[in-house]
């Protein structure tokens, strides 16, 4: 296959198409349902996850996709130990529901049990972030496409926090670390906030899934950041069940 970073511009154009499809949903008031899991799903998590797949067959007929919805309803592809994509067709289901705008659209490609190329796309805020281990990271608002980078982790640093998902070891790993300040964001913008070095650290201690955390440590690590277990080893993908352990998300 070409190199994969030569897949980012169309991966950028499958997530904005996404985005559109949300979009239509978010302003006619999309009601939810609950998942065996307890968590919330809606008709633009479901209408987004069709157009991606439907997307990447044509773009990597060969590429197995592993998708949330999918995964729920049971259907879960064969990866073995190759390349497959990740999907997160709208992460952040909760602040799509609460209309805060803090959602977004998550595609990567693992290779090697890492995610080496990722898109995340905050569609109601207009905002994506993009990028290729080895080729850095962008960032794309309203002032246009521009190179982000991770700064070094200061002595007392800015953490994010997960705005639905906080708790008490979270609160104490915060306060353990001479945080300086703590901001609150939503779904996969936490990882994005530290690729553009708006935080420096993002300690996350409850349960996700490999599709809520893919792209953007994609887009975190090409921009010089980490994503680490908490004994210090990277944080990998291709795992039993495709549930995530406790990690630490860091800046260069």
């Amino acid at each position: 296959m070409f190199p994969p970073v030569l897949l980012l511009p169309r991966l950028v154009a499958i997530a904005d198409r996404a985005g559109e499809a949300i979009l239509r949903h978010y302003e006619q008031g999309a009601a939810a349902t609950a998942k065996t899991d307890g968590s919330p799903v809606t008709a633009a998590d479901q209408d987004a996850e069709v157009l991606i797949l439907e997307e990447l067959r044509v773009l990597t007929p060969s590429i197995p996709v592993v998708a949330e919805e999918a995964v729920a309803a049971g259907n879960i592809p064969d990866i073995g130990g190759g390349t497959f994509w990740l999907v997160d067709p709208l992460d952040g289901t909760r602040e799509f529901i609460a209309r805060n705008g803090e959602f977004t659209v998550n595609i990567a490609l693992i290779e090697g049990r890492r995610p080496i190329l990722g898109v995340v796309l905050a569609p109601a805020i207009g905002t994506a972030w993009w990028g290729a281990l080895g080729h850095g990271a962008t960032l794309r608002d309203k002032d246009g496409a521009r190179a982000i980078a991770a700064r070094p982790v200061p002595a007392e640093p800015v953490a994010v926090a997960s705005r639905s998902h906080r708790d008490a070891r979270t609160d104490a790993w915060l306060a353990e670390n001479k945080v300086a300040d703590i901001v609150s964001a939503g779904s996969s913008l936490k990882f994005c906030r530290v690729a553009e070095a708006k935080a420096d650290l993002y300690p996350r201690f409850g349960r996700t899934m490999e599709w809520d955390t893919a792209a953007g440590q994609a887009v975190l690590e090409a921009a010089g950041g980490k994503v680490v277990r908490l004994d210090g080893s990277p944080l990998g993908y291709a795992k039993p069940g495709f549930e995530n352990p406790e990690f630490i998300a860091r800046g260069a």
